[in-house]
């Protein structure tokens, strides 16, 4: 029966099942892209089994025969479902053999006493517990999704730092390039107007001496014609009584003088050249103590383009959230760590009504709370008051005669102080103590007003080595 009703729901053309099966209007059915591979091939649209032709190039949906062909198939895949050995459904989950059985093997030695359950309950069962594996996977899923999404907003922020950080570099080379374009034309004005006085100098001298020549030239000329005329003649003519007593026969002129200091002094130009010229770039070039790192800095602040200053924004910025940065104080660190010796910084806090300045350890967390955890030392200003605080202490409120402008900070890593002070006013504020153990930075955080690092005059200096 199973058979033969299989047979009447296989297609003519392909031998098997229906798929979106169409009917003509002789009343044969057809798979739809058997039939249309076949006029397509045949190249009439004639009906496969009678020839008769069709009148319509779509032929309508045969939906009764689509139905009972996916109930049939449904229901053939349901009876492959039998037991190997009996032949009988499968309706029940051996836990114990972990297999799916049917009655006669639950009741046969094979499963007897075995903790058997129905297919669907067993497989509820499983489905929970793959459930509960599946959400930590889901959220570990989502996670990697969201980790991916960070690194895709990192990789397009290094390429938007690469180009601004490239357009610095290229601004401030082009500075130096010009300071030394111009310092090439103040030495070379330099030579060419040595040049130029030498030169006169020189010309006037030829000039002098050519004059000289003339006039030697001319009274030798004379007393050679005198001393070719005839002795009587040149006795009677007493020219040479004058000319002996004349100034030119007394040889009066100077021997010519050789000029000290005509050459170019090409030592003074060339001479330590380099050096000189880096010795008068200190006039351009600046050394700040610390600079920013803005990998640091929470979202709201903005740094300058030399990182010597920062102030907060109205907005966030569209940062990484790369684990260096502060995501909840709105604050900022150095770019350089100490582990030793002693170092100093001066910040103009100018009018700011809110900053705190001082240092953190490396290892303290930089998202979320970390208000009330050792590693932060630092003097603040807030609500028209001073003070220093270094947590879990309670902060310590300072007493300042007048608004600072400026706070210089002084760290001796090695002795654990970190002290504050005045340096318009040269009177010491504050100083904390705490034993440090690893790498401090310079910690910084500030309200609208910018926080300014200040820079110190550098000097260059020749040592003589012995």
């Amino acid at each position: 029966m199973a058979s033969s009703l299989e047979e009447d729901l296989c297609c003519p053309v392909c031998t098997d099942i229906y798929k979106d099966p169409v009917v003509l209007s002789c009343a044969h059915s057809f798979c739809k892209s058997c039939l249309k591979k076949f006029w397509k091939t045949k190249g009439s649209r004639e009906c496969p089994v009678c020839r008769r032709r069709s009148s319509k190039d779509e032929p309508p949906l045969n939906l009764v025969l689509r139905n009972l062909c996916e109930t049939f198939t449904q229901k053939k895949g349901q009876r492959a479902a039998v037991c190997s050995r009996h032949g009988d459904p499968l309706r029940l989950f051996c836990h114990d053999d972990q297999e799916l059985v049917c009655y006669s093997c639950r009741d046969s030695k094979l499963h007897k006493n075995h903790d058997c359950s129905p297919i669907d309950e067993a497989a509820a069962d499983r489905k929970e517990e793959l459930q509960i594996k599946l959400e930590p996977l889901q959220k570990k899923l989502k996670a990697f999704e969201e980790a991916k999404l960070t690194c895709d907003k990192t990789a397009q922020h290094i390429q938007t730092q690469v180009q601004h950080t490239e357009k610095q570099i290229r601004e401030e080379f082009e500075k130096l390039h010009q300071f030394l374009r111009d310092e090439e034309v103040v030495i070379l004005a330099a030579l060419w107007e040595e040049e130029e006085q030498k030169s006169q100098m020189m010309k006037e001298k030829i000039e002098k001496m050519s004059r000289e020549i003339s006039s030697l030239s001319d009274t030798i000329r004379t007393i050679e014609e005198q001393m070719g005329a005839d002795d009587v003649t040149f006795l009677q003519v007493r020219t040479y009584q004058v000319f002996l007593r004349s100034e030119s026969a007394q040889c009066t002129l100077q021997d010519p003088e050789r000029l000290s200091g005509a050459l170019i002094n090409v030592a003074k130009h060339l001479g330590n050249l380099k050096f000189r010229v880096w010795e008068k770039m200190q006039e351009i070039v600046q050394y700040t103590p610390v600079t920013l790192d803005p990998n640091t800095a929470h979202p709201r602040l903005i740094l300058s383009e030399d990182l010597t200053s920062v102030r907060r924004g109205d907005e966030w910025q569209q940062l990484p959230d790369n684990p260096e940065r502060f995501d909840k104080y709105v604050s900022v660190l150095g770019s350089e760590g100490f582990n030793s010796g002693t170092h100093c910084w001066d910040v103009e806090v100018g009018e700011n009504t809110l900053w705190n300045v001082g240092v953190m350890t490396e290892s303290l967390q930089r998202k979320g709370e970390y208000g009330d955890v050792s590693g932060e030392l630092y003097m603040y200003y807030n609500d028209g008051k001073y003070g220093a605080h270094a947590p879990p202490q309670p902060p310590t409120l300072l007493t300042v005669k007048q608004k600072l402008q400026r706070i210089r900070v002084q760290l001796d890593w090695d002795r654990g102080e970190l002290s504050f002070s005045d340096p318009d006013s040269n009177t010491h504020l504050h100083t904390l103590t705490h034993t440090f153990t690893e790498r401090v930075f310079p910690y910084f955080n500030t309200g609208a007003c910018p926080l300014r690092m200040l820079a110190v005059k550098a000097s260059v200096r020749v040592e003589q080595h012995s």
